[in-house]
């Protein structure tokens, strides 16, 4: 299943503060944790995912889902949120919005 996670208007200041190889390890590294309590593989290709902060999408994919996608991408968003934060002086409400693009 191919998931587009699009960033909110907001998600989209937080991450310009990123490189996209940051993003890529931060999203790598949460959605790898979570991955402990849901049953569900995610992978976070290269292909697609050059431009992350321009694009203000990343692209991802799940396989042998056995979970609620939408509380697994609602806890991730919530988990994100902590180093994107840091970087971003103010609020930060949702980071992103679930596409499911297959």
């Amino acid at each position: 299943m191919k998931i587009n996670l699009n960033f909110t208007t907001k998600g989209k200041i937080a991450i310009n503060n990123f490189t996209n190889e940051e993003l890529m390890e931060i999203f790598n590294r949460y959605s790898n944790t979570l991955t402990k309590k849901y049953i569900v593989e995610i992978s976070i290709p290269d292909e697609g995912n050059q431009n992350i902060v321009q694009d203000g999408t990343l692209k991802v994919v799940l396989d042998n889902v056995k979970c609620d996608i939408d509380i697994f991408f609602r806890e991730l968003g919530r988990d994100l949120k902590v180093p994107l934060k840091k970087r971003l002086d103010g609020n930060l409400d949702n980071v992103f919005k679930v596409e499911r693009v297959q």
